[in-house]
C-alpha cells in the first residue's frame, strides 16, 4: 500500500511532459523524498512507453535505497505509437502478456519488484481466472506485492475479486468528477477496505471556466482565506475527509505546488465547509 499519502504521478516526467534530464529527475525524486512523497505512479504506457526507464536510470544513479520509495505501475493499454506495432489502440490481459508486461517495468525501473501493480483499465474482453493466475505467478514470484486495478466499477472489481483480491482501484475523483460517491465506487471499496487512489484530484477547477468552476472557485476564495492555504489545498483536503481514505494522485512537477499539496494534510475542513462545496459543484442544495 502506498506509505504517502499524497502520491506523486510521474506521466509528465518524460516525453509527455516536461522531458527532465537524469540530473533533473534525480532532483526531483530525492525532493520528493524530503518532503515525505515517497510513492511514485507509473505506467508502462507513459512517454510511450519510455518513461519508466528514464525514471530507472535516474533512480539507479541517484543512489537511493529502494526502500526508501515506493512504486506503482499498470500495464494493459495498448498504444498505436513507436515502440508498439499495434493498428489499433485496445487492451491486452492475457496471463503471458501481464506477466511480460511486469517484467519490462521491473527491468525499466531497474527494481526486483513493485509495490503495487495495477491494471490500467477494464477491458470487455477480461477474463478473471487468466488474470488471477498471472498474478498468484508474480505474487509467489515476489515480484509485485499489493495488486489493484484502476478505472473499474464496482461489477468490474467484484468480478476480479470473485477469482483474486484485489488492494487498490485508482479511479478518476475530484470535486468536478465526484460520481465515484453516487455509483458505489467508493462506498465498496470503504466496505471491502480497498485502497483508493485518484487521479485528476483538483478535476477541471483550474481548467475551466464554466458556471460550476466559477461557482466553486468562489467558494474556494473565502474557504482558502479561512483555512490560511491556498486553493488547491481546499480541494485535496476535500477529497481526505472522505472516510475510505483516498490517496491522491497529483501530476505537478512544480515543487511548490508539491509542497502546498502536502498541507493538505495539516488541515480538516468543516462538515459544513465540505458540504458547501459539493452543493456548489452540484448546483443544487443535498436532497
Amino acid at each position: 500500500m502506498p506509505k504517502s499519502k499524497i502520491i506523486i504521478g510521474c506521466m509528465s516526467w518524460g516525453k509527455w511532459g516536461k522531458q527532465f534530464s537524469i540530473k533533473e529527475q534525480i532532483d526531483m525524486i530525492q525532493f520528493c523524498i524530503e518532503n515525505g512523497n515517497t510513492t511514485f505512479d507509473h505506467a508502462d504506457i507513459y512517454g510511450d512507453y519510455s518513461t519508466e526507464a528514464e525514471f530507472g536510470n535516474s533512480f539507479i544513479r541517484s543512489g537511493i535505497s529502494r526502500d526508501k520509495i515506493q512504486l506503482i505501475s499498470k500495464c494493459g493499454i495498448q498504444l498505436v505509437g513507436d515502440k508498439r506495432i499495434n493498428k489499433v489502440k485496445h487492451y491486452n490481459y492475457s496471463k503471458e502478456y501481464i506477466i511480460s508486461s511486469v517484467e519490462a517495468s521491473l527491468k525499466n525501473l531497474k527494481t526486483d519488484y513493485l509495490d503495487t501493480f495495477l491494471l490500467h483499465r477494464p477491458s470487455p474482453l477480461m477474463q478473471p481466472n487468466e488474470i488471477a493466475e498471472a498474478i498468484s505467478v508474480l505474487k509467489e514470484s515476489g515480484k509485485i506485492n499489493n495488486f489493484g486495478v484502476s478505472n473499474f466499477t464496482p461489477f468490474q472489481v467484484d468480478l476480479i475479486t470473485d477469482k483474486i483480491s484485489v488492494d487498490v482501484n485508482q479511479i478518476e475523483f475530484s470535486l468536478t468528477q465526484h460520481l465515484a460517491m453516487q455509483d458505489g465506487t467508493l462506498d465498496q471499496m470503504l466496505q471491502k477496505e480497498i485502497q483508493p487512489m485518484c487521479w485528476s484530484p483538483l478535476g477541471a477547477v483550474f481548467r475551466e471556466d464554466t458556471k460550476q468552476t466559477i461557482a466553486i472557485k468562489n467558494v474556494l476564495y473565502s474557504l482558502a482565506e479561512k483555512y490560511a492555504v491556498t486553493q488547491d489545498v481546499i480541494l485535496l483536503s476535500w477529497i481526505l475527509k472522505h472516510p475510505a481514505k483516498i490517496a491522491p494522485v497529483i501530476g505537478t512537477t512544480n515543487k511548490e505546488r508539491i509542497l502546498n499539496a502536502n498541507k493538505a494534510l495539516t488541515i480538516e475542513l468543516d462538515l459544513e465547509d465540505w458540504f458547501e462545496l459539493l452543493e456548489v459543484s452540484k448546483g443544487k442544495e443535498m436532497p
